[in-house]
Parts: structure tokens; sequence; C-alpha cells
């Protein structure tokens, strides 16, 4: 793993995109000040300068096919919840890939994909989390950091560390078995119960996880016992 920092930049994955031939296999690059962090579903990143992890992680050739993709957004997912363990309670993977504490979300994960024909060429993996943060401003309806959870201060530099170490260690072996079972057992709301979801057109109705397939699709049991699939940003689980 080499730390790359840079003072300010607007996208870490951009950088990272257009310097992925150019830098090392398990490169990292952070920066103190992220100016247009991107999120999913092109949403912005809220990260006051100094206080958060904003960073990219790139890995070039990673043993998955395209078709099974989504198991590296499982580990990545994973590897996050487990970091955040070893401080508090209560974290879980919100569908595909957001971090939730209970209700709230403390880390964003967008992951990029370059292709070379029917194989990965390299992915970047961007995650922002939120840690020594105390105020949100934006209009997200639900942010909250570790120093939040835990009263704590905490270091930025050894957490990153000690959280890129635990997703290249994830990324390395996406051909574990249970790598699918521990994503569900730590997905947000996978308790049987319905909660209220709701279709781009407005649509609300109640459903209950059922499944999650390795290429992300999402499959919900709605209140008449019927299965529905769903792709990324075809539903939306409401808080």
């Amino acid at each position: 793993m080499e730390l790359i920092e840079l003072k300010e930049i607007r996208s870490t994955n951009t950088y990272v995109k257009e310097h992925a031939h150019e830098l090392p296999d398990e490169a990292v690059v952070y920066t103190r000040h992220q100016s247009a962090g991107r999120g999913q579903k092109g949403n912005s990143w809220e990260a006051e300068p100094g206080k958060n992890l904003t960073f990219s992680l790139l890995l070039h050739r990673p043993a998955v096919e395209v078709k099974r993709q989504f198991l590296l957004s499982e580990a990545v997912a994973l590897a996050t919840v487990e970091t955040l363990d070893s401080y508090a309670d209560g974290f879980a993977v919100k569908w595909p890939n957001d971090i939730y504490h209970h209700d709230c979300k403390i880390a964003g994960i967008l992951i990029e994909q370059s292709l070379d024909g029917p194989a990965i060429d390299y992915s970047v993996i961007g995650i922002g989390l939120n840690v020594n943060q105390r105020a949100f401003v934006s209009d997200a309806p639900n942010p909250v950091s570790l120093a939040n959870i835990t009263g704590g201060q905490y270091e930025l530099v050894p957490l990153l560390k000690q959280l890129c170490a635990n997703i290249i260690a994830r990324c390395g072996n996406l051909g574990d078995s249970k790598l699918n079972d521990t994503y569900m057992s730590r997905l947000w709301r996978n308790d049987g119960k319905p909660h209220p979801c709701q279709l781009p057109d407005g649509t609300r109705f109640e459903a209950s996880i059922a499944d999650v397939a390795p290429d992300g699709t999402l499959t919900l049991r709605h209140s008449d016992n019927t299965l529905h699939a769903y792709q990324f940003k075809e539903v939306a689980q409401l808080l």
C-alpha cells in the first residue's frame, strides 16, 4: 500500500482514474480537502476540510469476473463496517454499499471500474467517511460521524491505514463462499420486517429484504408476499 496525500483536489476518484496506469497497485490517494466529491447517483459528498477521510484506493486486475463485480462492492462495504466495529456498535450496510450507524449515514462508497474486454482492468474504490466533523450543513437527511457517535476525536492517517488494509484483505479473498452470506448478515433492515420503499415514479410501498444476488440485484418481498427484483436506482429504501 502506497499513501499519496494531495493537499486539495476536486475528486480523488477522478484523479486516480486519470493516473491509473501510472500508479502502483493498492495506491491510496487521499486529501484533507475534496472540493467536489462524488457519491452514488451523482450526489455530492459533504466533508469539512481536515475533519474526515476522503480517499480512493486503486486495485489493478481485481480477481473477479465482470458479471460478479458486485462481490467487490460487498467486500469493500464489509471491510468498512468491520473496521468501524472496533470503535462502536450498530454499523450496517445499506444496499448497495452506504454505511449506516442505525438510521444515520456515516460513509458513502463509489466504486468505478475500467473494463478490458471480459475482465476488469482496474477498480477505483472511493470512500467518504465522516470522522471528526460534528455539524453538517448540507440538506443530506441523516449524516453522522464517528465523533458524533463516540464523543472522541481520531487521528485520520492511522484510521485510513487500518481501513485500507482491511479493504485490501477482503478484496484479496473475493472467492470466499461466505462473502454474500456475511454481507446479508450486516445488511441494514434485513430483519424480515416490512419497511418503507419508493419507486422512481414516487410510488410507495412496504417490503422486506429477501435476497441480494451476486450482480447486486435486490429482491424484496412485498406485503402481498410476492417477490420483486430491483437493480440500482430502481428502488429506494426510505427512512
